[in-house]
């Protein structure tokens, strides 16, 4: 797995273009800035779902361009399902969805940048390793040019 490359999860799209936070979006912009950033289309999907304006539609079209755009393998959805499986068995119950993402995050190399706290849960029966932040982070000085989340 590279250090350097990071799957960017639906989260935290959504916090980095809403949330009024300077030190978020400050290290949101450092790994655009010094990471290879990987994009799966099911988070396209969902950002486009969410899109309020065709303005937004725009902004979430160039990612095409501009990230590494990831879909499924042969063995994805089969993986998501065992992965799913195995912790069901133990007691913890995740959405398959994220379950999907954090198997093509494995898949890529990449590590996991999401505000979602089950992806802890996930890594501890896989080898996925996440994009560490801190709720400072989250809860940062609030920038004028980012628009808070109604």
């Amino acid at each position: 797995m590279k250090d350097n490359r990071i799957l960017i999860d639906t989260s935290v799209w959504i916090a980095y273009f809403k949330e009024n936070n300077r030190l978020f979006a400050e290290k949101v912009d450092q790994l655009l800035t010094h990471s290879e950033i990987f994009v799966p289309k099911v988070v396209l999907a969902e950002l486009f779902q969410g899109a309020k304006s065709e303005k937004e539609i725009s902004v979430i079209e160039a990612f095409i361009d501009a990230f590494q755009v990831i879909d499924q393998t042969k063995e994805t959805w089969l993986e998501a399902g065992r992965l799913s499986y195995s912790m069901k068995r133990k007691g913890i119950t995740i959405h398959l969805m994220d379950c999907y993402i954090a198997i093509l995050a494995l898949e890529n190399g990449c590590r996991i940048f999401s505000l979602d706290e089950h992806f802890n849960l996930i890594k501890t029966f896989t080898k996925l390793k996440l994009v560490p932040y801190s709720l400072s982070e989250r809860r940062g000085k609030h920038s004028p040019g980012l628009k808070k989340d109604e």
